[in-house]
């Protein structure tokens, strides 16, 4: 009898979860989880404001915006600003985000997630008066549970508010901006669902021919029961095909999490590599019998990726030299929140200059970014921390504050958050660290961040970016040794010195200069993997007043190709390139210049000109005369002549094995006549994340740009867009980024445009005093 009753309870048990979660998935079949986009429709107040958590608080004059949002990077510019040198003289303090919304009926009885992938910085958050937590690390993502603490009456609204505090400075080396910086989402799911970041697949075995595909997958069963499930992974190849699936069964007990794994093969796998950035998905459900409860759908690559101490960085069998830049998070003029094209633009002008890798200075990026360098076909460098608990130069008051208490969970954070992108193929977790290296505290601090990481992603090397290492005695003290990979920042010639001195220690530059030395370090060095310069684009704050801006990158802050640019793509660039520069002065101790319209014609004479190149040879011609071919010297120097200024054409020819296969000319400019606009990208959708540059450039009456005007441009758009930005790119201009007028540098100006309709056309126009107007159109996508 006692078996019979048992038997029925266990029925009855069975039916009421089968039946309880029919009802919970009858309505989302084929969207068992919900992802709603939370960027719209905040209340925004600069300044702190007591209660503000409160439900029944009154923001109603409170200003309405769309997050992403950072409220520092529109000024204004102020020499007493707190944030000085580090944050570019930009405004800190305390600024309050409101959002109301309500839950469908449907959701009830379903666990509600908010997501954040970053808000800059200290923030708390509250759901309706309660407080959720407070996160100091205004680089991590982030998630709260708000089941059990909404309103779910019909109509009944809920409150989210965010107060996010950098008000503390200087709190950073280098610009942070202010408030929820990048996208907020809301996740909508059943009780029984994956976990945050629940999936991690990695591949093992990879060739060619095959390759194993391994899914991890975490489970939380958030209901009263003991739930039987089905996890059923389907691998889509990079066309969309589904190729594998497999199915496991599983039980996870009420309250409990569970952790399966499964794997299977692959046959002639097509491989993410750098020329061919082939991408995968796994698309995870959780089902009960044949309903879907729960799914993901995860972006991976199959891939090979090994360092070695003695040949440097393999990928896929093939042995490649790691070509990298360092990268801030800011955006230039957009500041912080950065749309998704700004990153997509400014990275595929890094791969035009030869660069094949990023490392994320210094801290998690957003997770969009990470996505494009899958894409793009970019390596990444992984980094969690500018500081540890030692205090640096301008950020006393910083992450060094928190860092005993936090690193392990924003590490975590990351890293689990991370780890299924191709593109990553190591770990940084210091930059530069002024902790004391040189005892036991100090390799126990590394060691344990070293430790999380395996534990978390056994396939990825971890390092660190050492600093003056000589000094700190970590070449000699054992602590390179419990290191995977030796980074170090500048000193090529050391990393040079400790592989002659232990020949198993992996190498790898984490931050290198521009000279040519350091190219030639790496160039003449197999061992030595790879190196990151410092820097891929200038960036916001490490200046000093006037200054404003970092300026020793690849390109500026609007995507123009500075000198530096220009050599490094003459040495890191496969494709055939030639780049005319001169002195701008007789000295020859002038600013570097690409054209050839003097600023003074009076008084210019000698054109000390370069030529930077990897052709074989470079013959320079003025106004159709040659002034002699040039081979390629050994060392990648750039090709020099002696010209008396001309005024008309300059022109470089680099030819390989006797074919002209580049050229550059550079014509000496007129008085300004026009302005002409040209867009980077003609289309655009009404879409946050995607824009348009338009570049307004001062031209005379055939075109050429005038470099040394300083003109004035305003810009005027239609109502189909709308201006998100404007810049120069000058490190010493104060002028406001979110306006519509901008002074000229080297004869041109930008202007970030956005659709605000989801049809049409935008027209953008530019005007300025005594010259003709210009005007250019975008389309709007749906």
């Amino acid at each position: 009898m006692d078996k019979l009753k048992s038997g029925m309870v266990y029925f009855l048990c069975t039916f009421l979860m089968f039946l309880t979660l029919s009802l919970q998935a009858q309505n989302s079949i084929e969207k068992p989880r919900n992802i709603l986009n939370f960027d719209n429709d905040w209340r925004f107040l600069k300044e702190d404001a007591r209660g503000a958590e409160s439900p029944s608080f009154d923001d109603s004059k409170w200003r309405k915006l769309n997050v992403p949002h950072d409220w520092s990077i529109e000024g204004p510019y102020d020499q007493a600003n707190p944030t000085k040198s580090g944050g570019g003289y930009l405004p800190a303090g305390i600024g309050w985000y409101r959002k109301s919304f309500t839950v469908k009926e449907a959701d009830v009885k379903k666990n509600i997630f908010i997501e954040f992938d970053g808000v800059m910085a200290n923030s708390d958050v509250w759901i309706n008066g309660f407080h959720l937590g407070k996160r100091h690390y205004g680089y991590s993502s982030f998630s709260y549970d708000l089941t059990g603490h909404l309103n779910t009456g019909k109509g009944e609204t809920n409150i989210l508010a965010v107060r996010a505090d950098n008000s503390i400075q200087p709190a950073s080396r280098y610009y942070t901006g202010a408030g929820i910086y990048r996208h907020v989402r809301m996740i909508i799911a059943n009780p029984v669902h994956f976990k945050q970041w629940g999936i991690y697949v990695t591949t093992s075995q990879v060739s060619d021919k095959k390759a194993t595909i391994n899914l991890q997958a975490t489970i939380d069963n958030e209901s009263s029961l003991n739930n039987p499930f089905i996890l059923e992974t389907n691998i889509l190849d990079p066309t969309g095909n589904v190729i594998k699936t497999i199915e496991s069964k599983q039980t996870v007990s009420a309250g409990k999490s569970v952790t399966i794994n499964q794997s299977l093969e692959v046959v002639n796998p097509k491989l993410w590599n750098l020329d061919q950035p082939n991408l995968y998905k796994a698309v995870t459900y959780i089902k009960s019998g044949k309903i879907r409860i729960d799914d993901q759908s995860t972006t991976f690559g199959i891939r090979n990726s090994k360092f070695d101490a003695a040949t440097g960085y393999w990928l896929n069998a093939r042995n490649i030299k790691i070509k990298g830049v360092c990268l801030h998070h800011d955006g230039g003029a957009v500041g912080s929140a950065v749309p998704t094209r700004v990153w997509e633009r400014r990275l595929e002008l890094l791969k035009e200059a030869g660069v094949n890798a990023i490392r994320t200075s210094h801290n998690p990026v957003a997770p969009e970014f990470l996505d494009l360098c899958d894409r793009l076909g970019l390596l990444v460098m992984d980094e969690t921390f500018d500081t540890w608990t030692a205090p640096k130069p301008g950020g006393e008051k910083g992450y060094n504050l928190y860092f005993t208490q936090w690193w392990d969970k924003d590490t975590r954070d990351m890293v689990l958050r991370d780890r299924n992108h191709p593109s990553i193929i190591i770990y940084s977790v210091g930059n530069e660290i002024h902790d004391n290296l040189n005892d036991s505290t100090g390799f126990k601090k590394y060691k344990d961040q070293q430790d999380l990481i395996h534990q978390l992603d056994p396939t990825r090397p971890v390092t660190m970016a050492l600093f003056r290492p000589n000094v700190s005695k970590v070449y000699s003290n054992g602590f390179i040794e419990k290191m995977d990979v030796v980074g170090q920042n500048y000193r090529e010639n050391e990393l040079v010195d400790i592989h002659n001195l232990k020949p198993n220690m992996i190498t790898i530059g984490t931050e290198n200069g521009h000279d040519q030395k350091a190219w030639l370090a790496l160039r003449d060095n197999p061992f030595i993997a790879g190196q990151f310069l410092w820097t891929g684009f200038d960036y916001l704050g490490e200046a000093f007043w006037p200054k404003i801006s970092f300026n020793k990158g690849l390109f500026d802050r609007t995507g123009t190709w500075n000198i530096l640019g220009l050599q490094r793509q003459s040495w890191w660039a496969d494709k055939p390139v030639v780049h005319i520069v001169r002195n701008d002065d007789n000295a020859g101790m002038g600013e570097l210049v690409a054209n050839w319209t003097p600023a003074d014609f009076g008084t210019y004479d000698d054109a000390r000109v370069q030529v930077y190149s990897n052709c074989d040879v470079v013959e320079l011609f003025l106004n159709g005369k040659s002034l002699g071919a040039k081979p390629k010297p050994a060392d990648d120097s750039p090709r020099a002549w002696s010209v008396t200024f001309e005024k008309g054409s300059l022109k470089a020819v680099g030819k390989n094995k006797g074919k002209e296969v580049a050229t550059e000319e550079q014509v000496t400019a007129g008085d300004p006549v026009k302005i002409i606009l040209s867009s980077d990208k003609p289309k655009i959708a009404n879409d946050w994340d995607d824009v348009s540059y338009v570049t307004a450039r001062v031209v005379d009456a055939n075109g050429i740009t005038c470099p040394n005007v300083d003109k004035s441009i305003s810009f005027k758009v239609s109502d189909e867009g709308t201006i998100a930005a404007v810049d120069n790119g000058s490190v010493t201009s104060h002028e406001a980024y979110q306006a519509t007028e901008r002074h000229t540098l080297h004869g041109q100006c930008i202007a970030i445009i956005k659709a605000k309709s989801s049809t049409g056309k935008i027209t953008v126009t530019a005007s300025s005093p005594e010259i003709q107007s210009g005007s250019v159109n975008i389309e709007i996508n749906q």
